[in-house]
């Protein structure tokens, strides 16, 4: 098992590029399956998430070529089961597409039920929902997913809660239904738009996506294309968390900054400075952050994969603060890991946290138990005093390219090594001494 180890106290510096958004990789990828013909997708995350999903789709007789580290060529004309039931697809969410993508396709399908995370509750009831009402039959049975028809049959959909899985599942599974599809109180994150564009590019036709109302009328067949995805707003504001938690001074480049306003927002309410450009953001700060109040919201509203950088950054404030979890009821366990680098943080009724900012953080070992969670932890390694060492980065480096080569590249005193590997922990504690 490897772990970062990280020497903190020093603040980040220089610049960073932003690569391609994991959840709109996953949703594109899948719907990649859906034609015969040749598919170039660009900006591709090279991480461990991608790599599983890319594993899959080849295992269900795709032909996939990486063009180098971030573009990957997809063939699917010769696809010979709709089945999926390996260790890859139970360990990613986003397995869950090819629900939509093959029973849009091939109108049925088999895929094991999805992992990931371990943040709280994810049902899949609304995916279930919207393929039964074009016309789908769907079952749970011995651990898959479950869904064939004879055909798809456009129909209206309305969300009693907006879900992003669920939005771009039914919409690829209704590209190709017929007649039109109208789903009400859909998913509006940036990464529903870029799927859509991507099936757009493809042939479908798709329209309001970024709305509450998407309108899909349902073509025959789609085609190739080549498309690039949208940068990660994640990794993005992960990078902005970071520069003001480090009292650093960071251009963040290759970014949308529209899709960053909520970050941007409670980075200038706690007192850091925050410039947009183009396509580029610079987070600048020497102060410790002010205290504020935060509650995550679906898009445009604060997200919860940035809930935990949050939280690690308002351990360090002047006041008293509170985060609200609406989204995920286990969002909070990485909190007691913090706790053991000094932070004073109470978790009430498991979705509120009432953190009093302290002066410092200590180096401690600490573990990640998921994704964001585990990033909001390195965040602490760097904001703390003496040597922090992050165990089970696997979490971590499902959701980020590159990351201990970013962040040293950005000035952090930090090294990935093996757990038994002590020695390389003593070399790294004499380099950096």
């Amino acid at each position: 098992m490897e772990q970062y180890i990280i020497k903190g106290g020093k603040p980040l510096m220089g610049e960073v590029t932003i690569s391609g958004y994991k959840n709109a990789a996953l949703g594109i990828i899948a719907a990649a399956i859906m034609t015969d013909e040749t598919v170039k997708i660009d900006n591709v995350p090279d991480i461990s998430d991608i790599d599983m999903l890319l594993k899959v789709i080849e295992e269900l007789g795709a032909k996939v070529d990486r063009i180098g580290k971030n573009k990957v060529k997809i063939n699917a004309s010769k696809i010979s089961t709709v089945t999926a039931d390996t260790e890859s697809v139970r360990k990613i969410r986003g397995s869950y597409y090819l629900v939509g993508a093959l029973l849009g396709r091939f109108k049925k399908a088999q895929i094991a039920l999805p992992g990931g995370c371990n943040i709280g509750s994810r049902p899949i009831d609304r995916h279930i929902k919207g393929f039964e009402a074009l016309g789908a039959e769907v079952k749970i049975e011995h651990g898959l997913i479950c869904a064939n028809t004879d055909k798809l049959i456009g129909t209206s959909i309305y969300f009693d809660e907006s879900s992003v899985g669920a939005t771009i599942n039914v919409m690829l599974a209704a590209c190709l239904a017929e007649g039109q599809t109208i789903i009400e109180n859909a998913a509006k994150e940036p990464h529903v738009v870029d799927v859509a564009n991507f099936l757009n590019s493809m042939g479908a036709n798709i329209k309001g996506t970024g709305t509450d109302v998407i309108r899909i009328k349902g073509v025959p067949k789609l085609k190739g294309s080549e498309y690039s995805i949208i940068p990660d707003q994640i990794e993005a504001g992960t990078f902005m968390f970071a520069a003001a938690a480090s009292k650093g001074d960071v251009l963040i480049k290759n970014v949308i900054p529209k899709h960053l306003e909520a970050f941007t927002a409670k980075l200038l309410e706690v007192g850091v400075r925050v410039e947009e450009y183009d396509d580029a953001i610079r987070v600048t700060t020497d102060t410790r952050p002010g205290s504020t109040h935060v509650k995550t919201l679906a898009y445009p509203g604060f997200l919860t994969d940035m809930q935990p950088l949050m939280t690690t950054l308002l351990s360090l404030s002047t006041g008293t603060s509170i985060v609200t979890e609406s989204i995920f009821e286990n969002r909070f366990k990485f909190v007691d890991e913090l706790t053991k680098m000094g932070a004073s943080i109470k978790v009430v009724e498991s979705n509120t946290a009432i953190i009093t900012g302290v002066e410092r953080l200590t180096g401690a070992i600490v573990s990640a138990s998921d994704l964001r969670g585990g990033a909001a932890l390195v965040l602490a390694g760097i904001m703390a005093e003496g040597y922090t060492i992050v165990e089970n980065v696997e979490y971590i480096e499902r959701g980020y390219e590159d990351f201990e080569y970013k962040m040293q590249k950005l000035g952090a005193t930090m090294a990935k090594v093996n757990s038994n590997d002590t020695k390389a922990i003593r070399k790294f504690k004499l380099k950096v001494s």
